[in-house]
């Protein structure tokens, strides 16, 4: 998407995000699952849950329902492609251990780039189905709360 972050905005989005992962009550070493594409996001996901103390479980965002059987506490999945996991990870969430999840899209570190990439996304192309995750918490809304 021709965008890159300085090292100085994955510091402050890393510590940002690894402050919400925290106030979440999750305990030192307990296993965060990356479920992302190569996006922005995934860095600044990765550092930020090493900087809180977990561990990093890398999820395959093609997987199925069968292979999304993770003890992985926080779950951050994006909208890439066909969305088809989010439907995935909605059906599977219920079994699982899973607490919180944090959903991103494609564009929530493109700036208004990124508003104009969400909306063809979603309903121009129509690349992501329509889902729900009960208590799901957007990956923007995750950075400003760990700000706060």
């Amino acid at each position: 998407m021709d965008k890159s972050i300085s090292y100085r905005d994955l510091d402050e989005m890393s510590q940002a995000l690894g402050a919400y992962l925290q106030s979440k009550g999750l305990q030192k070493g307990a296993r965060v699952a990356l479920m992302m594409p190569n996006v922005l996001q995934y860095p600044v996901s990765t550092a930020a849950v090493l900087r809180a103390g977990y561990a990093v479980v890398n999820i395959n965002p093609l997987y199925t329902r069968a292979n999304l059987n993770t003890s992985s506490r926080i779950p951050a999945p994006s909208d890439h492609r066909t969305g088809e996991f989010r439907n995935h990870r909605q059906q599977v969430v219920a079994r699982t251990v899973v607490k919180h999840v944090i959903v991103g899209s494609m564009g929530d570190l493109l700036g208004f780039k990124g508003m104009i990439v969400n909306l063809v996304v979603r309903r121009v192309k129509k690349m992501v189905p329509a889902w729900s995750i009960p208590g799901a918490v957007g990956f923007n809304d995750a950075l400003a709360a760990g700000r706060g």
